[in-house]
């Protein structure tokens, strides 16, 4: 299996940068070979406009979806979104290693998903849910977020994660095809001491020798939808 590791914190030694060291450790100790994309390593600019290409759809007005699909048929993204595009198509399983901020993504990893799945690519011409680009693959979030699990519950300030990530999921994996895996979280890592942590790393260590068996989530099939409704 091919993985790519999408990680987005700017301290490499932060505990999601412990997570992905434990990420690559494991799953290139059981046999696959493992590729990583550290976003703010590559200083990856997470703007999204015309630098995304070398070709020019129309001159006059930028309409960003045009010029992808445009640039998708006339090999005209910028090497370094092309590089990104075609780690995600090699690619078996996509994870994305994250801290939560302000409820979403920071600022750098939403600029690799806006300019590298970009449409005529990851999307378009009827490409979508089950019948998406990437259908077959699979995709997983990892996150750590700053509180406590309690507060991100029923009885907390916050929803679970699974419904905090639901734009994440939903709104880009499974809309680009790919199979959701339920996400793995680290509660308020700051908060805690060494053996703490350890006892995180070697959970997290063992979900990933477990993903065959990891639940996936549901994401809608459009036969059963009308233009975007449920059908009766």
């Amino acid at each position: 299996m091919h993985v790519l590791i999408v990680h987005a914190h700017p301290e490499p030694e932060s505990f999601n940068g412990a997570m992905t060291r434990r990420a690559v450790e494991v799953l290139t100790g059981t046999g696959h070979a493992v590729t990583v994309s550290d976003l703010y390593a590559m200083r990856f600019d997470p703007v999204s406009d015309r630098r995304n290409f070398t070709t020019v759809a129309d001159l006059r007005y930028l309409r960003l979806q045009a010029e992808e699909v445009y640039a998708a048929g006339h090999d005209g993204f910028v090497p370094e979104l092309q590089a990104e595009m075609d780690k995600v198509a090699a690619c078996d399983l996509l994870i994305v290693q994250f801290p939560i901020w302000w409820l979403g993504l920071p600022a750098i990893l939403k600029g690799w998903v806006d300019r590298v799945f970009a449409c005529g690519r990851a999307y378009g011409g009827g490409r979508y849910f089950d019948r998406g680009v990437f259908r077959g693959k699979r995709a997983m979030c990892s996150v750590t977020v700053g509180g406590s699990k309690d507060a991100y519950s029923e009885k907390g300030y916050y929803p679970e994660i699974e419904d905090i990530l639901f734009p994440m999921h939903c709104g880009i994996f499974g809309f680009i095809g790919f199979n959701v895996i339920e996400p793995f979280a680290v509660y308020g890592p700051n908060r805690m001491n060494e053996e703490e942590r350890r006892k995180q790393l070697d959970r997290y260590g063992e979900r990933l020798l477990h993903l065959d068996t990891a639940r996936i989530i549901p994401m809608p099939q459009l036969d059963d939808y009308e233009n975007g409704v449920r059908k009766p």
